[in-house]
């Protein structure tokens, strides 16, 4: 009984097949009558100054003809064979189910996105809320400690010890800039080159110590938050591996092309 129901159920499916295909011829020789008395009707010749116009025209009495016929038309059913029917069902749901999945898809990794960059925000304002705290304590402390007639003292010694933290960080500065001339100068045009003796110029110019030092400073600086820098062609690949190698910068641990200064300063 069961090989039966196979052998009905199959033979159902390619009968549905058969009559629609069927259908489907029906309905092309009806394209090709319709293709063939065009075909024969023939073209007018016509003034090329009114061949414009008497195709727009055409045109727009084709449309017309064909809103009519749409708005006179009324759906009608594919086959009346629920075999066929079951199965163009199944094929448009399962379409549907792929886009929706695709669709899934991506708000799921939008949402990731959002979650970490939500994230990262909140710690870069909890550290902010943590900064301020601290500033205003050091601030209430200041005025309970302070009185109105030390209170020009404090401002002059603090002026004072600003002027030494500004000097001391030029002369850091200056310092840095003298160790970085002697022992890594500007690099010469035959170094950016990986073959000595050609006379082709370098597509990107390659960036010094220095600067490589004072972005990865500035980003830290300003950004602590976000103290990653994304690296390119022209930072040359020794310098970065030096300083990796050194432990002066760390890498991004998820990208590679990300780096970021060491905090010595926490």
């Amino acid at each position: 009984a069961e090989f039966l129901s196979e052998v009905t159920e199959s033979g159902g499916a390619v009968g549905a097949k058969e009559e629609l295909l069927e259908e489907c011829e029906s309905i092309w020789k009806q394209m090709e009558e319709c293709h063939s008395k065009l075909m024969l009707q023939g073209t007018n010749t016509l003034l090329q100054s009114d061949a414009k116009l008497f195709l727009l025209k055409l045109r727009w009495k084709a449309l017309t003809e064909h809103h009519h016929q749409w708005q006179a038309r009324c759906p009608e059913i594919i086959s009346s064979n629920p075999d066929v029917l079951l199965d163009l069902g199944k094929e448009e749901l399962q379409k549907v189910k792929n886009d929706l999945e695709m669709v899934l898809s991506t708000v799921r990794s939008k949402n990731k996105k959002l979650e970490e960059d939500l994230k990262r925000e909140q710690q870069w304002c909890e550290e902010q809320e943590q900064m301020l705290a601290t500033l205003n304590k050091t601030e209430e402390e200041t005025k309970t400690q302070v009185g109105p007639c030390s209170t020009k003292r404090e401002f002059d010694e603090l002026k004072k010890k600003i002027m030494k933290l500004k000097t001391h960080k030029k002369g850091l500065l200056s310092a840095l800039g003298e160790f970085l001339d002697e022992h890594f100068p500007p690099l010469e045009k035959d170094e950016n080159t990986e073959n000595k003796n050609s006379s082709a110029e370098p597509a990107v110019e390659l960036k010094t110590m220095q600067e490589i030092l004072e972005m990865l400073i500035n980003q830290l600086m300003t950004t602590p938050h976000e103290p990653y820098l994304t690296i390119n062609e022209s930072f040359w690949p020794p310098y970065m591996e030096l300083l990796l190698r050194s432990g002066v910068v760390l890498r991004h641990p998820e990208d590679p092309k990300r780096l970021r200064l060491e905090a010595f300063h926490k």
